[in-house]
């Protein structure tokens, strides 16, 4: 664990400070939580009801987003986390998966720390080594953060849930969430060939919605792009997601196996951020 990263970590049964000794960290209270070979720390209170990503998923993920489709992505979020310039920046993203976009994020602000989190520990072994300024810890997003009150400059959170009341009570009073959404042009050429899941037209509104109250928008900028696949890319993209879980391996494989090869796919997302109430 980083030691910079570890001062802006909260115990997630009594919300006191951590610190780290003899691959542990401990609070005051005395509860303590090892931190895995793999370099992660579990910061669960008890029991998730969410499972989380599992390792296939996490690893075609991988494999997907080292190819670079995503590259366009991973700068736009880079680039509206940078627009902040805010001084100390520290920057949490919820539901981190690989963490190639919070690598993205602190190559763009030298110094900054990270922390990833995410419910499943197939994704915080791989965010353990996604980048040397990121902690990776494992907690459910849908309970508290274990992290302090007003601890980060930045909040990230692409392709994944938020808790809206949690962002706002670790965010500082200067600080930024950044949000990437999937627009419904988003992989469409994929999405009506494989029944893949869809995304609802009113997910902006939704979201809105959802922020409302504690978030106020000061950007939205929409991002689209076509990429070229092969099969195998293409099976790794849809592996990444829970529509690999519907079709399984074999179905999926012979779907994709009537494309044509290089198949061209539609990258298409909003990334808006957003200034704490």
């Amino acid at each position: 664990m980083l030691a910079d990263a570890v001062t802006l970590l909260a115990c997630p049964h009594c919300g006191a400070h951590l610190d780290e000794a003899d691959a542990a960290l401990l609070c005051g209270s005395g509860h303590s939580f090892d931190i895995a070979r793999q370099g992660y720390v579990s910061l669960l209170a008890g029991a998730s009801k969410i499972t989380g990503d599992s390792a296939e998923m996490i690893a075609a993920r991988a494999e997907f987003l080292d190819a670079g489709h995503f590259d366009g992505l991973r700068a736009a979020v880079a680039d509206a986390t940078a627009a902040a310039g805010v001084d100390a920046p520290a920057v949490l993203e919820v539901g981190a998966g690989t963490g190639h976009y919070l690598a993205t994020v602190l190559d763009a602000l030298p110094g900054a720390v990270g922390i990833g989190v995410d419910v499943s520990k197939a994704a915080a072994r791989r965010l353990a080594r996604s980048h040397p300024r990121t902690a990776a810890v494992v907690a459910d997003v849908w309970t508290q953060l274990p992290v302090q009150d007003g601890a980060v400059s930045h909040a990230l959170s692409i392709f994944a849930p938020r808790n809206a009341g949690e962002l706002h009570r670790v965010l500082r009073a200067d600080g930024e969430l950044v949000v990437l959404t999937p627009t419904d042009r988003h992989l469409h050429e994929l999405v009506a060939h494989l029944s893949m899941v869809r995304v609802d037209e009113n997910k902006t509104e939704r979201l809105g919605a959802a922020l409302a109250g504690h978030f106020d928008r000061i950007s939205r900028a929409a991002v689209e792009y076509p990429m070229t696949l092969s099969h195998a890319e293409a099976r790794h993209l849809v592996g990444m997601g829970p529509s690999a879980r519907h079709l399984g391996p074999v179905a999926l494989a012979d779907a994709i196996g009537e494309l044509p090869e290089p198949v061209t796919v539609t990258a298409s997302v909003t990334v808006s951020r957003y200034r704490p109430r």
